[in-house]
């Protein structure tokens, strides 16, 4: 009878435990969450939308990425779209990107993986 009663417990418990939708992951973005923008391992960015050098030669901005190397920036707005968490950056000192964009999306889950950004406790 004891037995009985461990092993109900126990699959209550584990029923529970599946179901409880407030698992919180501390690693999921907030916004206003500080990150940093390291230099990536290819040339370009994969994971932050930064445009392409040509666009940024054409609206007047020097085609360089090496001017966002370091820079800190701020989470706006996070959105998950089918499993894919989106963030909104903006830096944090209020400039633009390349002198005419002001905020930029990226993949939060595959730039930190790639070390394209980092957060900054």
């Amino acid at each position: 009878m004891k037995n009985l009663l461990y092993l109900i417990v126990f699959v209550c418990g584990v029923s529970y435990a599946a179901t409880n939708p407030e698992i919180i992951n501390n690693n999921d973005p907030k916004v206003g969450d500080v990150l940093k923008i390291k230099t990536p391992k290819s040339v370009s960015f994969k994971h932050i939308n930064f445009p392409r050098l040509n666009f940024i030669v054409k609206r007047g901005g020097l085609a360089n990425y090496k001017s966002v190397y370091g820079e800190l920036v701020i989470v706006k707005e996070v959105t998950d779209k089918n499993g894919v968490i989106q963030v909104l950056l903006e830096r944090k000192d209020g400039k633009k990107f390349f002198r005419y964009l002001k905020q930029v999306t990226a993949n939060y889950t595959e730039s930190i993986a790639a070390g394209e950004i980092v957060k900054v406790e």
